[in-house]
């Protein structure tokens, strides 16, 4: 792999910080139907905060319309101490104890087993709820993803899959296996490509010499006719031919149109445009991809991972992980007030045992 032990270390760290940064800066706005590109623009004019370099400022006194989500006072600027809780995080702190209490041969089943131990119900959504409701009621995977299952499609999976991309630097094949083999439990199709694609992405980026090229690495990690594929190369295109960032984000929702904020497609598309305008930079990398909308706090936790995998924690402009203080709030059973120091340390011992 070519990482010294200390540069591995910094890189997951990265990994972990940054995602809880690029959760917390796309929270406050998670709306996608309401907090569009142009309306998220808006509200940062008002709040005089283009370009921009920290968190969401908190709202003025005469914001109408602009109502920012019930979690706001925990997650804008000047107002943070740790992370707000978030699924986002939980589910990467599920699979780290999933990892750890089950080793790399965890099966599909033990996933679902350890849902029912460790994470409320209130606290799963869409796809999750339905498959955590089925597993309640006795069915199995893959029944679990398919039966009475509308968001099969949706951004769950993805959202899961970075732990898979940490433990795994270096090794793309692996983490895509290890998120499809947690993805099943919830989704078909170009929703367990997306936690696939998300995976290698992130062990790509321990690696890569630039986001560019890890993104092409995990493409070959997915089916190259799947429509996840066709649109993240989509973006690439776009990209590449000198087409400016709003405009490629009008056409990937021309081209996305009818899916739905929620859905993996469109969300794939600004979560690539956000990684490749970024251009390396990890601040305006989390700030492009929140301003995209849809779902921005799982776009933006992503874009972190990545950005932070690139970089490296050291390299993360202060403003995004002192405020957080060291300190994760989650939802998962046993986590609540855990560090961020401690769960990379944890991730760094799996991701240094023998395969």
């Amino acid at each position: 792999m070519g990482l010294t032990h200390a540069e591995l270390a910094d890189r997951i760290l990265g990994g972990w910080t940054g995602r809880i940064a690029g959760n917390m800066l796309g929270k406050p706005v998670e709306q996608g139907d309401h907090w569009t590109p142009g309306h998220i623009d808006a509200y940062l004019r008002l709040t005089d905060a283009l370009p921009l370099t920290d968190y969401l400022p908190p709202p003025p006194p005469d914001a109408a319309g602009f109502e920012l989500r019930p979690e706001w006072p925990q997650c804008v600027r000047g107002r943070i101490h740790g992370s707000c809780r978030d699924d986002d995080v939980d589910y990467a702190i599920l699979g780290l104890h999933l990892l750890e209490t089950r080793g790399f041969s965890f099966t599909t089943e033990q996933v679902g087993e350890l849902w029912l131990l460790r994470l409320p119900y209130l606290q799963t959504f869409t796809a999750e709820r339905v498959a955590y409701r089925n597993l309640a009621n006795g069915l199995g995977p893959p029944l679990t993803a398919t039966y009475d299952n509308p968001y099969q499609e949706w951004i769950g999976a993805l959202i899961r899959a970075d732990v898979y991309g940490w433990t795994s630097p270096g090794d793309p094949r692996r983490a895509a296996s290890l998120a499809r083999r947690d993805a099943v439990l919830s989704h078909t199709g170009n929703g367990v490509y997306g936690a696939m694609w998300a995976a290698a992405l992130i062990a790509a980026a321990f690696v890569a010499p630039d986001v560019r090229t890890a993104l092409e690495t995990a493409l070959e990690r997915i089916p190259a006719s799947s429509r996840l594929a066709r649109t993240v190369r989509g973006t690439i295109a776009l990209y590449e031919s000198g087409t400016p960032w709003s405009d490629t984000l009008a056409e990937l929702a021309a081209r996305t149109a009818g899916l739905g904020w929620i859905h993996v497609l469109p969300n794939a598309a600004v979560l690539t445009a956000g990684l490749l305008y970024g251009e390396g930079d990890f601040t305006r990398t989390i700030a492009l991809t929140v301003r995209g909308g849809l779902d921005t706090d799982s776009n933006g936790a992503t874009a972190g991972s990545v950005a932070g995998v690139l970089c490296g924690a050291a390299a993360i402009p202060p403003q995004w992980g002192e405020p957080l203080a060291d300190l994760v709030r989650s939802a998962v059973f046993g986590f609540d007030g855990a560090r961020i120091g401690e769960l990379a340390e944890r991730t760094v011992r799996l991701a240094t045992l023998t395969p």
